[in-house]
């Protein structure tokens, strides 16, 4: 039995195929320049042709292992087929069709989210990369986010977030400083109410001990009371003696000079006024003197 190959390649079988390839039209090929086309539905054909190479391009530049010069020339050709719809999609507009730009695909990262990337490589805006390619050395750094730089907060940043729960003003609202604080409170006042108690019974105890005039011995309570008044008695009139003691000694005072007392200070107050007096009234004299030999001096000349 023959296979199908050499059932292709039969006499019959080729006579066939020329004489079906006669029947088509000739194979039509799209125009260079989107311009030269004035038909709507062939504006139209030539786009979905575009999108197909496109499809086809992409599905291939997946493969990461067709090498880096083989990845880097199909997503030239990629950008290329790209700028090429973007041009017959204008001229579908002008021809009165559909806007197809108005949906056109975004670029994206490495993970699949969209990002603006103007112009990323320096080939002109809009340069794409696709598949494997985004994955190429020089290429993926445009992908990646830079670190974000911690700012340091100023003075006036730090200020501004300052409000009354900063200074402790709303501590009470939260109830979490009642919870803390009331066995504290409960300890104090029963503290408080003890000791009240006590000195209750010290003055009953008194009142008890002092009859008609006549003093009774103090009893337990109560001498322990006095007793620790006694202590404070006594340590404030020790320290009123260590005071005394202190001023005692800041008041005495040696004395390796003989100092004048007022009288002598006053006499002598009252000599230097007089060697003033004196001098002045002998300056004035010795001027008169000057001035009397320069009138003579001039009346001989």
């Amino acid at each position: 039995m023959a296979r199908n190959e050499e059932k292709a390649q039969s006499m019959l079988n080729r006579f066939i195929t020329m004489k079906a390839d006669e029947k088509k039209k000739p194979k039509e090929r799209r125009p260079f320049l989107a311009s030269e086309c004035r038909d709507l539905a062939d504006a139209d054909k030539w786009r979905q042709q575009i999108m197909r190479e496109i499809g086809r391009k992409v599905a291939e530049i997946q493969n990461e292992g067709l090498g880096e010069h083989r990845l880097r020339d199909l997503n030239d050709e990629i950008n290329k087929l790209i700028r090429e719809k973007v041009h017959w999609e204008r001229r579908i507009v002008e021809l009165g069709g559909h806007n197809y730009s108005r949906y056109s695909a975004k670029m994206t990262d490495l993970e699949g989210n969209i990002v603006d990337v103007p112009n990323p490589s320096g080939r002109g805006p809009g340069y794409r990369y696709f598949g494997a390619a985004k994955k190429l050395p020089g290429v993926k750094e445009l992908f990646e986010k830079p670190p974000e730089l911690r700012k340091r907060r100023s003075r006036y940043d730090i200020y501004k977030r300052i409000d009354a729960s900063y200074y402790g003003y709303r501590d009470d609202e939260d109830g979490i400083l009642e919870k803390v604080e009331g066995e504290a409170e409960e300890n104090m006042r029963a503290e408080a109410v003890a000791e009240w108690m006590r000195m209750e019974e010290i003055k009953k105890e008194a009142r008890r001990a002092v009859k008609s005039g006549e003093v009774a011995e103090v009893g337990g309570a109560a001498k322990t009371i006095l007793y620790e008044e006694e202590e404070d008695v006594v340590e404030e009139e020790r320290m009123k003696e260590r005071e005394l003691e202190e001023k005692e000694k800041e008041k005495e005072f040696v004395v390796h000079v003989p100092l004048p007392d007022e009288k002598e200070i006053e006499r002598m107050v009252l000599e230097k006024k007089k060697k003033d007096l004196l001098s002045k009234y002998a300056s004035e004299n010795l001027l008169e003197e000057q001035i009397e030999a320069k009138a003579m001096l001039n009346i001989h000349r």
